[in-house]
């Protein structure tokens, strides 16, 4: 029997894949689009995952017939519900790649790869937001985080749309003056250059082009603009980052509660792009907003990927050696920071 573990961390924009044995030793590692169920269907995903799997394989020089890990650990978005994380554990154990699997959400993952022992509370902000609790009993809390029908406010998709919204109604007198305005134009006109047909001079325009499908749509690049005019001292820009401190700070505050864990020296874990490629404009100010009523708390900001967290889960649940943990990190760089405040 193989002693390795094949970890997978599966976001909504791209799918990362590791596979290690049982000291920690990194034997490949695999790049992959994003492969959420909810975005491309189930079986869409198991053949990115099994594409990533033999891929993994192969650098790990193993013979075509050989069973590629003991134990996978696969962290998934997309597993946000028993029903979804059943259907995609059946699917995967199905592929064989491994003896036992395990599925569960990302941002368990998340939560892995910035604590020694996977428990405390995680939220990630990337493209979506969400956010898990693990106390030290085993018990959880979670949220579906599945969109608005969820209750959800944040992520970058969000976010972007927002600053979209609020510069056309800044232009067109429905709403507040704002930096986002010229923010906006000055990024499609980079897009679309100063010449030609589908130019953009003016925000009417952005809505235009938009509307007939002849630039794209990309809320995470507007998002960094958001980032970027709040940053630069914009009030409106600056409210809907002010706000997005809040629903992290809340999601967080509700885990912590109902795991009862306030008052406890527990890690809080923040990561996803929108947290991590902001510097520490959400991260310090979700730090300081904490700390005002649970004082204890450890927050910390996740420095290696969430594909770490899933291949030490892995490395948990077949009972790895001691030192697993130190060269895995090791291999993957710093473990996490913590953030000011």
């Amino acid at each position: 029997m193989t002693n390795r573990v094949l970890a997978i961390d599966g976001g909504n924009s791209k799918t990362a894949m590791a596979l290690v044995d049982v000291e920690g030793r990194v034997l490949a590692r695999v790049l992959g689009p994003g492969a959420s169920p909810q975005g491309v269907g189930l079986r869409r995903s198991v053949e990115v995952f099994e594409g990533m799997a033999r891929e993994a394989a192969r650098q790990a020089g193993l013979p075509a017939d050989e069973q590629i890990a003991v134990h996978t650990a696969a962290y998934l978005a997309g597993a946000d519900f028993p029903r979804e994380e059943e259907a995609l554990r059946d699917a995967i154990s199905a592929r064989g790649w491994s003896g036992t699997t395990v599925v569960g959400n990302d941002t368990f993952a998340l939560l892995r790869a910035g604590t020694a022992d996977g428990v405390g509370v995680a939220v990630v902000c990337g493209a979506g937001i969400n956010c898990v609790g693990v106390a030290p009993d085993g018990r959880t809390h979670r949220f579906p985080a599945v969109g608005r029908v969820s209750g959800d406010w944040g992520g970058g998709e969000h976010l972007g749309s927002e600053a979209l919204w609020l510069a056309v109604r800044a232009a067109d007198g429905r709403g507040e003056p704002t930096a986002l305005s010229d923010a906006v134009v000055a990024h499609y006109a980079a897009l679309t250059g100063t010449s030609g047909a589908h130019r953009v001079g003016t925000l009417a325009d952005v809505v235009e082009r938009l509307h007939f499908g002849e630039v794209a749509f990309d809320p995470h690049a507007l998002c960094r603009v958001l980032f970027e005019v709040a940053s630069a001292g914009d009030a409106v820009a600056r409210a809907v980052v002010d706000r997005l401190v809040e629903e992290v700070v809340l999601l967080a505050r509700v885990s912590l509660s109902r795991l009862g864990l306030l008052g406890e020296a527990v890690d809080v874990v923040l990561g996803g792009g929108v947290v991590t490629g902001t510097g520490g404009v959400v991260s310090d100010a979700v730090a300081s907003a904490l700390r005002e009523f649970a004082p204890r708390l450890r927050v910390r900001v996740v420095d290696v990927p969430p594909v770490v967290g899933a291949a030490l889960a892995g490395l948990d649940a077949v009972g790895a050696s001691a030192g697993a943990e130190a060269r895995l990190r090791a291999a993957y760089g710093m473990p996490v920071t913590a953030a000011a405040g």
